[in-house]
């Protein structure tokens, strides 16, 4: 008995499977996991963000919302001067974040390449946690009474000349909102820092000793280019963090110190919530514009795509 298929089915079924096969070999090549982490990341996180964007063409009349397209809002953000509370947020910012990254990256190199214990590692490590369990106002108003008039610190601030003697202290200037910051965020700079000095191997730093290369040749040659990840990664959160800095502004700058968060924070208490947008987006406007800048320069001093394969190996 004869279990052949009918001409009409043979040609049927292989023309399905190929046009199934494509999409089936797509469907399997799709890495599920990061495809659902990515569109939940899309809803949670750039959904709303694109809602912010879309409210700054909104204005504000009589504590209303008017939903009709314009740039007024954008207009009034120039014309009420704050123009230079833009300028004084981005020198204030990036004042912190290079301070931050010096003593950082000193401070990582020695406890990755210096001598320290693992016990002191772990020690270190753990402290630098801490601060993240606590709340930043409790940990910043201690400092209005150290940087104050009669604060213990104002012996050692005019012992290097940065205040006069018989002075009301650095409170509630920018120098005292620097402070507040330097302190506040040198973890957030410290820790990618540190970890990416930690993943350098040995063995590269013994042979360009071995090659007969200086201590700084060895530093700027092999440490700096391949710590480069973390660096970025430390000066990116830094920064993004001082310029909506708002607690250090109020508490220490006793609003004589005003930046763009003080401004966010205006703007929602008066109800205006298409500045609060406008200033939203503004911010992350700037922070994208030098995403692009630290790349672009990145590029002129190396190949950051070979150094996050290093750290990935």
């Amino acid at each position: 008995m004869s279990t052949s298929i009918p001409d009409t089915q043979a040609q049927v079924a292989p023309s399905s499977l190929a046009a199934k096969t494509p999409w089936r070999a797509l469907l399997g090549r799709v890495d599920w996991p990061l495809a659902l982490f990515l569109a939940a990341w899309f809803l949670a996180v750039v959904v709303p963000l694109l809602g912010v964007v879309v409210y700054s063409f909104f204005e504000t009349k009589s504590f209303f919302t008017v939903y009709t397209p314009s740039l007024n809002t954008w207009a009034s953000i120039f014309d009420s001067g704050r123009f230079e509370v833009i300028l004084r947020t981005l020198r204030i910012a990036f004042t912190v974040t290079a301070v931050e990254l010096v003593l950082a990256f000193a401070f990582s190199l020695w406890l990755a390449k210096g001598h320290a214990s693992r016990t002191v590692k772990a020690m270190t490590l753990a402290l630098m946690t801490v601060p993240f369990f606590l709340d930043l106002s409790s940990r910043t108003i201690i400092w209005r009474a150290l940087l104050g008039e009669n604060g213990p610190l104002i012996p050692l601030f005019i012992g290097i000349g940065l205040v006069e003697p018989g002075s009301a202290g650095i409170l509630y200037s920018e120098w005292a909102v620097h402070f507040g910051m330097v302190i506040a965020l040198f973890p957030t700079m410290m820790l990618p820092v540190y970890i990416a000095i930690s993943l350098v191997d040995d063995a590269l730093i013994d042979a360009s000793n071995d090659l007969g290369a200086s201590p700084w040749q060895t530093l700027t040659g092999v440490i700096i280019p391949l710590s480069l990840p973390g660096v970025i990664a430390g000066v990116l959160f830094t920064l993004g963090s001082a310029m909506a800095a708002w607690v250090e502004p109020s508490m220490l700058g006793g609003g004589f110190v005003n930046l763009l968060s003080n401004s966010i924070e205006s703007a929602y208490s008066a109800l205006r919530y298409p500045v609060l947008a406008a200033l939203t987006t503004l911010i992350m406007l700037i922070l994208g514009v030098l995403v692009l800048a630290f790349v672009l320069i990145g590029r002129r001093f190396g190949d950051l795509s070979s150094s996050f394969r290093i750290l990935r190996s």
